[in-house]
């Protein structure tokens, strides 16, 4: 008698064996899954990362998630008219600002009101201002830089203005918006899972919180090549592509990251390319002897990234643009391709 279990016993050892194989497989499955960390500078297009994984990996936004891009893209819309009423003025053109002044004084008001309350339109008032404006004086933008997305919503205005508008997926994407500190998306390939942590904010601050990363697996570094003549909004005098390189320097060289692959995105290329000619990458970078040939001018700029790597961390470098599937490919390849040289060189072999 004294050899057998009672019910409360066989009960207990029944869970305990549960429990053992949900350690198990808790245990298979973090295995299987890899962190890869995003970083850049601001403006990079970390954000933009962020929603092409999840368009590529997990077949869009639905069209809820999407109705939800609504209110910032309508913000987007009014800031890019706010842009254009600013340079009107500054070129000696501040006639033309007057029907658009009045549009908005007529329904800004009552329509931010609106937006706070629920779902909103926005007023045809203000979106055929915009369009008028923007028709009658967008020749005038040729030199004019302001944020790569900002021609987009002014050529899509009356599209954006209509009733029952529900933004698509390129809205989605062109859409500017202060990201939250901490971005993270789940991405699976086969039996790999891959968890894509997107980090924002000061990173001067990084020292305090980058050793957390330091089991990563792989980690994608964005710089916006258009940046190589602007400055930080911080600091006047910094040039935005220096920064940029002095943050891949210190990442791809940091002790955290010695079994860590390094995928380098080059963003914003399509602004770049219509930079060039009128902004002399030389007159930034005066050992750069290219031109405005666009080849050799990109050359120049991953050659003095691929500088930085005194380490010796493999570095995929690839031109990344909107709606570019082959983004996501490289990040697994670059994964797959890291976990295996780090079993050889655990083993021995490396």
């Amino acid at each position: 008698m004294g050899g057998r279990l009672s019910k409360a016993d066989r009960l207990a050892k029944r869970r305990s064996a549960m429990i053992d194989k949900q350690i198990e497989e808790d245990f298979r499955q973090r295995k299987r899954e890899c962190t890869v960390l995003l970083l850049g500078s601001s403006g990079s297009g970390k954000s933009t990362i962020m929603r092409q994984m999840v368009i590529a990996n997990q077949g869009g936004f639905s069209a809820c998630e999407r109705v939800e891009w609504r209110p910032v893209i309508y913000w987007n819309v009014l800031e890019s008219a706010q842009a254009v009423l600013v340079y009107l003025r500054k070129i000696g053109l501040g006639s033309h600002c007057e029907v658009l002044n009045q549009a908005l004084l007529n329904n800004l008001p009552k329509f931010q009101l609106e937006m706070l309350k629920g779902p909103a339109v926005l007023p045809a008032e203000i979106t055929e201002a915009i369009h008028w404006v923007w028709k009658t004086t967008g020749d005038h933008f040729g030199d004019l830089y302001p944020q790569d997305s900002t021609r987009y919503f002014l050529d899509e205005v009356l599209r954006i203005g209509q009733g029952g508008y529900l933004p698509s997926e390129t809205d989605v994407l062109k859409a500017r918006w202060k990201a939250s500190a901490i971005q993270e998306v789940k991405l699976t390939m086969g039996l790999l899972s891959i968890r894509m942590v997107g980090v924002s904010g000061q990173f001067s601050e990084r020292k305090r919180w980058i050793h957390c990363f330091e089991s990563a697996t792989s980690i994608v570094f964005c710089t916006a090549m258009s940046d190589y003549d602007q400055v930080l909004l911080a600091e006047r005098t910094q040039n935005r592509m220096l920064e940029s390189l002095v943050l891949f320097e210190s990442v791809i060289n940091s002790r955290w990251f010695r079994r860590t692959s390094i995928v380098l995105l080059l963003t914003k290329i399509d602004v770049f390319k219509n930079k060039l000619p009128k902004v002399p990458l030389e007159f930034y970078f005066p050992e750069y002897t290219g031109g405005s040939d666009i080849n050799k001018a990109v050359k120049f700029i991953l050659w003095k990234f691929m500088q930085a790597n005194r380490a010796r961390l493999s570095v995929y470098p690839h031109i990344a643009s909107l709606h570019d599937l082959t983004t996501i490919r490289l990040i697994f390849a670059a994964v797959k391709e890291t976990i295996l040289q780090n079993a050889l060189k655990d083993s021995g072999i490396l």
